[in-house]
């Protein structure tokens, strides 16, 4: 379902019989660890039911590209010295968002499928090639 910028790959059924796989998720919280500084998070489930349905609603096997999921106060505020469109208190802080992206599909047709869930807020970010999606209030923006 996910490949990293280190060229990990994670593709795991998560979910089984109404239940969450507690080995999955700790593979997924490493996953979506903050890889600048190597220090795992544990991950809203939530946020990982988002991204999966919209990836369902996608249709594609390609895994996503995930560009960011936890990071660190410390990595939050250096990429938000370097962009205005980093949040100062944002949701990737507590574990509860991830920025990916999809080779076979554009960013407008990620960002649709994830706002049709209505679960969650989502940013569609044209000019940088990736959507947002969080588990935080239903809500939208773009760049």
């Amino acid at each position: 379902m996910y490949s990293g910028r280190s060229g990990e790959t994670l593709d795991a059924i998560y979910w089984v019989d109404g239940k969450y796989v507690p080995e999955v998720l700790s593979q997924i919280n490493y996953f979506m660890r903050d890889w600048r500084v190597d220090e795992i998070h544990v991950m809203s489930p939530q946020t990982v039911d988002i991204i999966a349905a919209t990836h369902a609603l996608l249709d594609t096997p390609e895994p996503y590209m995930l560009l960011s999921g936890y990071r660190t106060p410390q990595t939050n505020a250096m990429l938000r010295s370097h962009s205005r469109g980093v949040a100062k208190h944002s949701l990737h802080i507590q574990g509860e968002a991830a920025d990916l992206r999809l080779n076979s599909r554009t960013v407008s047709q990620i960002y649709s499928a994830a706002w049709s869930c209505q679960a969650g807020g989502v940013g569609k970010y044209m000019r940088s090639d990736f959507v947002h999606m969080d588990c935080g209030p239903v809500r939208t923006w773009h760049d």
